[in-house]
């Protein structure tokens, strides 16, 4: 199903990649109603009562959306498919169409969710922890009207990636920069503590409203998580 974000419309988004998850809905960009899990749900079906709670608490119905947003990983595994299954089936039950984006890059936004906007660009290096020297990691420039990535989403180890060419003026965020934060600060980085680099559901909403171009997936029903690989990060120099 392709379809176009309206400003008027109402969204539901999730995200469930992380230790704490989310949903939110939202008015265009404006957020009507969210709500923190206060651990990782288990199955698609220990989310639903919560979208529940924040549509009423919207005072809205399944009935008036306009479109479903979810995050689209990394992250645990068992975290990134509980917002992928419970979106997908939204989207077919309600005959709606369902964005996905980077759980990374809604954590590059975190601190920014309206009404609050970047002083100025600012680079983060989103840094998502999996376990050991092993981390997701992606590096964007964010600024009050849109989001550029910068290095693209990768899995690697904390060595590695110091030892690959980084932005000077980036600063870490996510869990994996708080479980490296001594070795990150003494190569010269800033370590921002969370809310910075936490994906959440209105972040996920930010992220559709700077695109309003942006497409849905095409076959919701069928549509994965994309579970990023080992790969050599490379630093965009441009955009």
């Amino acid at each position: 199903m392709l379809a176009a974000f309206n400003s008027n419309a109402l969204y539901l988004a999730l995200e469930t990649s992380g230790p704490v998850g989310s949903v939110a809905v939202a008015a265009g960009a404006r957020v009507l109603a969210r709500a923190l899990l206060d651990s990782q749900v288990r199955c698609a079906a220990d989310l639903i009562p919560r979208i529940g709670a924040t549509l009423d608490e919207a005072g809205v119905g399944s009935g008036d959306l306009a479109g479903v947003v979810v995050g689209g990983g990394p992250g645990s595994f068992t975290g990134v498919r509980v917002a992928a299954a419970t979106g997908k089936g939204i989207a077919h039950a309600l005959d709606l169409p369902m964005w996905a984006f980077s759980s990374l890059e809604a954590g590059a936004v975190a601190e920014w969710v309206p009404p609050q906007t970047p002083p100025a660009d600012c680079f983060r290096y989103v840094l998502f922890d999996a376990r050991g020297d092993r981390v997701y990691a992606a590096c964007y420039r964010v600024g009050a009207d849109a989001v550029a990535e910068r290095v693209a989403p990768h899995a690697t180890r904390i060595g590695a990636l110091l030892a690959q060419e980084t932005l000077p003026l980036a600063a870490f965020v996510g869990d994996g920069a708080a479980r490296h934060q001594a070795l990150l600060r003494m190569e010269g980085y800033r370590v921002l503590p969370s809310p910075a680099g936490v994906p959440t559901a209105e972040g996920l909403l930010h992220l559709l409203a700077l695109r309003p171009g942006s497409p849905p997936v095409g076959r919701a029903d069928l549509w994965e998580p994309e579970y990023v690989k080992g790969s050599s990060a490379k630093l965009a120099l441009t955009g």
